[in-house]
């Protein structure tokens, strides 16, 4: 029994110096060393932080709002490529941290991108303007003006590296004002040889009751979808492409009356039925025109053949469905 109380008393001897040993240990390593944060960026090795938290939130507040170098009110966002690495390592207490070269030298390199408003007559960009209320005051005063191209007018969102020169509203509203046309009717029969529709890029991808039915002006396969991303358009796509052969006759989708039949920029040949209330169907592309403004036709009537005019890179119909000048995706009612 005593020879097993010394065997005792010797471990809690042993456990008691190793203990101390180890604590000193850990104060000499807390005196001489520090924990820090090594921080690399595309693998060179930039300095130390002590709190890489502190320093990422720096950097993310950064992107999102610059500081007082990149002060402007456009100012979207801040694109930074590469961000740093941070690891974990016990360093002597000598060596200091270097949080603000180390920031500075990650945001170097960012891209500062700026959002304003375009305001877009028929997909040509006119006039730039800060806000987007700004922009709506513009087309309101336009078209209690009644200027003659406010249905070709929309609004664009912009995102670019530099900012164009901004127009103030009274300045835009006189640059864009068109005065509509005397025309002399010499009969009630009579219409404009071309007619005037819009072809601004108001969209919806939702389904609405047009309150009517379409028939397939063409048969054909689908080459392009609504909605779809182009590099040969300067936004996304308004219609319906249909690929056919050249001369394929092209049929109305319901009855109407057609408004405009002609050439018409980077639709090429067209022809724009009015269906009544708003609605309205686009054949665009078109290699020739069978029917002219102020004809009444009938579903399935023949208006014109395929072809690859205007901004086109191969014989297919453009199709669109407008309501209110709001394009809405073909196929939510007919292929």
């Amino acid at each position: 029994m005593k020879k097993l109380f010394i065997r005792i008393r010797s471990l809690l001897k042993l456990f008691l110096l190793l203990s101390t040993a180890i604590l000193i240990i850990i104060s000499i390593f807390a005196i001489v060393f520090k924990p820090i944060y090594s921080v690399t960026l595309n693998g060179e090795h930039i300095g130390y932080c002590k709190d890489k938290v502190k320093l990422q939130n720096r950097i993310n507040d950064y992107m999102e709002n610059g500081d007082e170098s990149t002060y402007n009110k456009n100012l979207a966002f801040i694109s930074i490529d590469n961000m740093p690495s941070y690891k974990m390592c016990l360093l002597k207490r000598g060596i200091t941290t270097n949080d603000d070269e180390i920031f500075k030298e990650i945001v170097k390199d960012g891209v500062s991108y700026y959002k304003y408003y375009a305001i877009v007559d028929d997909d040509d960009e006119k006039v730039y303007v800060s806000t987007f209320e700004k922009a709506e005051k513009v087309i309101k005063e336009l078209k209690n003006k009644e200027s003659n191209n406010i249905k070709d007018l929309s609004i664009i969102e912009k995102y670019e590296t530099k900012l164009k020169k901004f127009t103030n509203v009274d300045k835009a509203v006189s640059k864009l004002y068109e005065r509509k046309p005397i025309v002399r009717v010499a009969s009630s029969s009579s219409y404009s040889s071309r007619g005037s529709v819009a072809t601004g890029r108001h969209m919806s991808s939702s389904k609405i009751n047009l309150g009517i039915s379409l028939s397939r002006p063409i048969s054909g396969r689908i080459s392009s979808r609504f909605g779809a991303m182009s590099r040969i358009r300067s936004g996304a796509h308004t219609g319906l492409d249909i690929s056919a052969p050249y001369g394929t006759r092209i049929k109305a989708a319901a009855a109407g009356r057609v408004v405009f039949a002609g050439y018409k920029g980077a639709y090429g040949n067209m022809i724009a039925i009015d269906h009544g209330k708003g609605v309205m169907t686009y054949y665009a592309h078109c290699s020739s025109l069978k029917a002219s403004v102020g004809t009444y036709v009938s579903q399935g009537t023949v208006i014109a053949a395929v072809g690859s005019t205007g901004n086109s890179t191969g014989n297919h119909l453009h199709l669109e469905v407008r309501v209110n000048g709001v394009a809405y995706n073909p196929q939510n009612y007919l292929y």
